[in-house]
């Protein structure tokens, strides 16, 4: 059962949700209630800001009706990123898999990748629709740099790193596409929701 945790005067986190938290939050979003600021899904919560407390008073009821607006929700937008799989860590990552490396560049851009959320660093995305073989944990010693552009693989997900910084992901490949710019609208260029193929460039 959905539970709702007040993190301050103006907003809550919505806890124990059933399915797709990115499509449940552009569900809320959609309603566009007065004085709703922000909705952010993570991996396992929904985190609701609003302008003051009075806003709140008037999501807060409408959130177990949510769910049944998730199939009516926009339909998520599809970005193409292009991808070199030239990573340090392709040949390692291939054999735990049982694949060649081609394998493991097939796989990912035959994948169905989707932003479940967004964290760690302005414009790192997570990305779900990994195929199980490449389901690895994350590196026992994490790099201290990592390239922007690197595409990378972790506990499940998918995601690209949109600048440089220390990182434990597996490195598979790099890509040119610019994925946080502080002077584009919206700056992020993977959001929630979002649907994301790898092509291979």
């Amino acid at each position: 059962m959905m539970r709702v945790l007040p993190m301050g005067q103006n907003a809550a986190l919505v806890a124990d949700l059933d399915g797709d938290l990115a499509a449940w939050a552009s569900a809320l979003r959609a309603r566009a209630v007065e004085g709703l600021r922000e909705v952010v899904p993570a991996a396992e919560t929904v985190l609701i800001v609003c302008e003051s407390s009075d806003a709140l008073a008037r999501v807060i009821p409408l959130l177990p009706t949510v769910k049944q607006g998730i199939s009516t929700a926009l339909q998520p937008p599809e970005v193409e990123i292009g991808v070199r799989f030239d990573g340090p860590d392709l040949e390692e990552v291939a054999t735990a898999a049982g694949w060649t490396a081609d394998g493991v560049a097939t796989a990912l851009t035959e994948a169905h990748l989707e932003v479940a959320f967004c964290g760690f660093a302005p414009g790192f995305a997570y990305l779900t629709g990994v195929p199980a073989e490449l389901h690895l944990a994350r590196r026992a010693t994490p790099r201290t740099l990592v390239p922007a552009g690197s595409v990378a693989i972790a506990a499940g997900y998918a995601a690209i790193y949109p600048r440089a910084s220390p990182g434990g992901w597996h490195l598979l490949g790099s890509t040119d596409a610019v994925l946080f710019d502080v002077d584009r609208d919206p700056p992020t260029r993977l959001v929630p929701g979002a649907r994301v193929r790898l092509v291979e460039a």
